[in-house]
């Protein structure tokens, strides 16, 4: 049976007045109109509907016994058919996954959630670690937002750059590479390093820059995160290079110097990705402007 939507809308005008012309006038429509609709409510339904009582009409039992569920369903279907676009942040309840760069989490996540629970209690953000291979957990809707520098190439999937940030090198303090006049490359590629690549890369785009220069590093490990090179530092005459947003923040706290990095490269990126489903997502769209805010607040270029 093809069902029309516009007879529910009908239906629940008839019964909210009572009849053909007050239904009429509260659907904008004219009577013959409403006439017509009432006739073929009655024959969906096989009830009269309204029936005439002297100069009024009168609901039959069967028309009263669903006056209330017309309304409910109308209701259900004008909130699919036309959502609201207020979003009520004081009762909003909602889980967002986020898979960021473990330094961004670091420097950007605490107040990311500070903003969060301040504006709507009943949200809660899950971060996830970033896998060693590109997965499709953003297209799949399993992951919400992206925050890294890689720029996605898929076309589904929506990327905002919202800063970017220079690199330097970390060290310990009382590191050979601090006692002296500003580092060279020649002495920064003498070096050994320690490098982060969460796919277990061993060389990046600072190899292309030394071999532009006739120069080579060594690198004699490489790990996941950026915490992890840090702690690989400390204690020991290696050095890393990463990006300063993140770098600074997290050598203060671990007693670290930072040294500029004697090469010519471009700031690296931050970009913040999202699936497309999401464009016009009230909560999300709130929840990518609080990140934005929070990505883009340090020492960027």
């Amino acid at each position: 049976m093809q069902l029309d939507l516009n007879l529910l809308a009908a239906l629940d005008a008839l019964l909210e007045e009572g009849s053909v012309a007050g239904a009429a006038a509260r659907l904008h429509v004219t009577a013959p109109a409403m006439s017509r609709s009432l006739g073929r409510i009655r024959r969906t339904t096989g009830d009269q509907i309204l029936v005439r009582t002297g100069r009024t009409m009168t609901p039959t039992p069967y028309a009263i016994a669903v006056r209330e569920q017309v309304h409910e369903l109308l209701q259900q279907v004008q909130g699919v058919l036309a959502p609201s676009r207020e979003l009520d942040l004081a009762t909003l309840e909602r889980t967002f996954t986020l898979r960021w760069h473990d330094s961004l989490v670091a420097l950007s996540g605490p107040a990311l959630l500070a903003a969060v629970r301040e504006r709507a209690p009943g949200v809660r953000l899950r971060f996830v670690g970033e896998a060693s291979t590109d997965t499709p957990e953003l297209r799949r809707g399993e992951v919400d937002l992206e925050a890294n520098a890689n720029h996605p190439g898929a076309r589904d999937v929506r990327a905002e750059k919202v800063g970017a940030s220079r690199l330097v090198v970390v060290v310990r303090q009382g590191h050979p590479l601090t006692r002296g006049a500003a580092v060279t490359a020649e002495q920064y590629a003498a070096a050994e390093h320690v490098t982060v690549s969460r796919r277990g890369n061993v060389g990046n785009a600072l190899d292309d820059a030394l071999a532009r220069l006739g120069l080579t590093r060594r690198v004699v490990a490489t790990v996941p995160t950026q915490a992890a090179a840090l702690d690989f530092v400390r204690g020991s005459d290696l050095l890393v290079s990463v990006p300063e947003a993140a770098a600074r923040p997290a050598a203060a706290d671990l007693g670290l110097a930072v040294l500029p990095l004697p090469l010519d490269l471009p700031p690296a990126p931050v970009y913040l990705s999202w699936h497309q489903r999401y464009d016009t997502d009230q909560a999300h769209r709130w929840l990518r402007g609080l990140a934005r805010s929070a990505l883009t607040t340090g020492p960027d270029t």
